[in-house]
């Protein structure tokens, strides 16, 4: 069953080069209302709670260096269909893949550094969701 309801993080290098505004500006314009927003930073066990799903993959260390390496902004989006209405809006994760008028084909740099992130399912957005705000913030 699909949700209204997505979470996405800004990551370090988009809020370092200064996209925080203009992302979440495109984000309304795409008719997303925030529901919750915060900036954080991630402690390297934070990041790694985060990402442990990903903990066998041979990305993983590098991963967590990078999303605790600096400020992130924390999202919880709502829209009908919001999860692939999300997706579509962020793009594919190469930006060299990703459609014009995409937040990564805007503003990423790398695979790696992907300006982004969006969750891939109803399921994991509420799980992602709730990692990062408590029920009375998520309004």
């Amino acid at each position: 069953m699909a949700t209204n309801r997505t979470f996405t993080m800004i990551k370090p290098d988009a809020v370092k080069a200064g996209h925080t505004g203009a992302i979440l500006a495109q984000i309304n314009k795409a008719g997303f209302r925030i529901v919750a927003l915060k900036k954080t930073k991630l402690s390297k066990e934070t990041a790694g709670q985060f990402y442990a799903v990903h903990k066998e993959r041979p990305f993983y260390g590098e991963l967590v260096d990078f999303m605790s390496s600096g400020p992130i902004v924390a999202a919880i989006l709502e829209k009908d269909n919001a999860v692939e209405d999300f997706r579509k809006l962020i793009g594919a994760t190469n930006p060299a893949e990703a459609e014009a008028g995409t937040i990564r084909a805007l503003y990423a740099t790398s695979i790696g550094e992907n300006a982004v992130h969006g969750a891939d399912s109803d399921e994991n957005a509420a799980i992602e969701g709730s990692f990062h705000f408590s029920a009375p913030e998520m309004l």
